[in-house]
C-alpha cells in the first residue's frame, strides 16, 4: 500500500512492501516465468492428472473390487484427454516462446513436463493396463512401462545435446509417441501384440528417423486431429451410439500414422543419399 505525506507530497511504502519490490527488481530474469513457461508448467500439470485419474478411476476400484466398468471407462478416457491436453500445451509453448520472450529456464521446464506426461504418465497407463486388463501378465507389462519411460528418458536427454538442422526431430516426438501407446492399449488387442508394439513404439522415440516438427500447416493438422481424439473419447466414455467404433477408429489411425510416417521419413532420407551420390559423381566426371 502506498501513502502520500501531506506535508512532503512523496510518497510512502510500507518497508515489507518496498524490500518485496527490490526483491523482485533484484530477480534474474532467468528465474522469471514467460507466457511460453505458464503454458509448459499447464503442461506438467495435466500429465500429473491423468496419473491421477489413470490411479483413483481405474486402478484403485480394479483393486477394491469396485468398478463397475463405467467409472473405469469414464477415468481412462479422462486420463488420455488430458494427455492430448498436455500436447496442445507442448505445442503451443514452442510457438508462443518463438513469437515473445522465452526464459532461461524455458528447455529445462519443458524436458520436465514433457518427462511428466509423457513418459510418466504412459508408462503408468501400462502398468495399470497389465493389471487390470484379463490375458495381461503384470510383470512383463511393468517391464514394457520401464521401456516406454526409459525411452522418453534418453530421447529428451539426447534432445539436449544433440544439435540437429532446424524444422526436424530425431526420433518420434515424445507427444505422439506416448499417444500411440495409450492408442495401442485402448485397442484392446491381445497381450503378445500390444506388448511388441509398445515395444516396438519406444524404439521409434530413440531411434534416429527424423520427424517433421509441427509448424505451419503440420501444426493445424496435429491440433485437428487432437481435437477429433478427443471427440471420439468423449463418445466412448459417455457410451454414445458407435462410440466403441469410433474409438477404435481413431486408435488404428493413430498406429497407423505411426506406423507410416517412420516408412517415408526413411524413403525420403534413402532419396536424398542416392541424389547426393548422383551429384557426388557428376561433379566428379570430367
Amino acid at each position: 500500500m502506498t501513502v502520500i505525506d501531506p506535508d512532503t507530497q512523496a510518497a510512502w511504502v510500507p518497508e515489507a512492501e518496498a524490500d518485496m519490490t527490490d526483491d523482485m527488481d533484484d530477480m534474474p530474469l532467468s528465474t522469471r516465468l514467460s507466457i511460453a513457461d505458464t503454458l509448459t508448467l499447464g503442461n506438467a500439470t495435466c500429465g500429473f492428472m491423468a496419473v491421477y485419474f489413470t490411479t483413483t478411476g481405474v486402478l484403485i476400484p480394479h483393486l477394491t473390487g469396485s468398478d463397475d466398468g463405467g467409472m473405469a471407462r469414464h477415468s481412462a478416457a479422462t486420463a488420455v484427454i488430458l494427455m492430448l491436453l498436455a500436447s496442445v500445451f507442448d505445442l503451443f509453448d514452442g510457438l508462443v516462446a518463438r513469437k515473445l520472450r522465452s526464459s532461461a529456464m524455458g528447455a529445462e521446464l519443458d524436458n520436465l513436463s514433457d518427462l511428466i506426461s509423457f513418459g510418466l504418465a504412459p508408462a503408468f497407463f501400462v502398468v495399470t493396463w497389465g493389471m487390470v486388463a484379463d490375458d495381461a501378465h503384470q510383470r512383463v507389462s511393468v517391464v514394457a512401462a520401464v521401456v516406454v519411460l526409459l525411452a522418453v528418458v534418453l530421447r529428451l536427454a539426447r534432445f539436449s545435446c544433440v544439435t540437429l538442422r532446424d524444422g526436424i526431430f530425431q526420433g518420434m516426438p515424445g507427444p505422439f509417441g506416448a499417444l500411440t501407446v495409450v492408442s495401442i492399449v485402448l485397442l484392446e488387442l491381445p497381450f503378445l501384440p500390444t506388448l511388441l508394439a509398445i515395444i516396438g513404439v519406444a524404439w521409434l522415440m530413440v531411434s534416429r528417423i527424423e520427424y517433421p516438427k509441427p509448424r505451419g500447416r503440420l501444426a493445424v493438422a496435429m491440433l485437428a486431429w487432437i481435437v477429433s481424439s478427443m471427440g471420439m473419447l468423449m463418445a466412448w466414455a459417455f457410451d454414445a451410439p458407435g462410440g466403441q467404433l469410433l474409438l477404435q477408429t481413431g486408435c488404428a489411425l493413430q498406429l497407423v500414422l505411426g506406423a507410416v510416417i517412420p516408412l517415408f521419413a526413411t524413403a525420403r532420407r534413402v532419396h536424398a543419399i542416392r541424389d547426393h551420390r548422383r551429384e557426388a559423381r557428376a561433379a566428379q566426371t570430367p
